[in-house]
């Protein structure tokens, strides 16, 4: 009888081949949840900015388009609180969970996919109410639902791509 190496060898070798080293990945995801804590402090920052005009009774200064048709509209409140307000609790949200996310929490992973599609959702209904129901556009709207349409692709890119694809927790 000849000697062969262990069966447990060679699958040990195979698996590293096939697999990234951990760093690697980590690194990844490290670097796509620090996109999206910039881009949510981007939609905070817009968010915020809409609500102090809105409490405060000042006029939303809009370059191309007319905001305060949008702002002034039946839409721009619920139950007296302006819609910009959640926009910035969602977006702090989204900021907290990108964080936590990029320390190894799964927990906030998880949580982040749910909220940020909510919000294209609800980003969505915005839209289609702007552009067929108020007739008008809010540029800091339309930023808004452009930031959160980024935070769906790259929160989607982590959950189906990176996740499947190199398969770490």
């Amino acid at each position: 009888m000849g000697k062969s190496k262990p069966r447990s060898q060679t699958v040990s070798k195979k698996a590293v081949k096939e697999a990234p080293a951990p760093s690697t990945t980590r690194g990844r995801a490290l670097y796509l949840f620090i996109a999206i804590a910039f881009l949510s402090l981007i939609g905070l920052a817009d968010a915020i900015y809409l609500t102090v005009e809105k409490l405060t009774g000042g006029i939303v200064q809009c370059g191309i388009s007319n905001c305060e048709e949008v702002l002034s509209s039946s839409y721009a409140t619920i139950a007296g609180i302006p819609l910009a307000a959640f926009g910035a609790l969602a977006y702090f949200t989204v900021f907290s969970l990108a964080t936590l996310a990029a320390f190894g929490y799964e927990g906030a992973r998880s949580i982040l996919l749910y909220v940020v599609t909510l919000m294209l959702a609800f980003s969505i209904w915005l839209f289609i109410l702007q552009a067929f129901v108020i007739h008008a556009f809010c540029q800091f709207c339309l930023l808004s639902a452009g930031v959160t349409l980024l935070l769906s692709a790259l929160v989607a890119l982590d959950r189906f791509y990176f996740k499947r694809k190199y398969a770490y927790r």
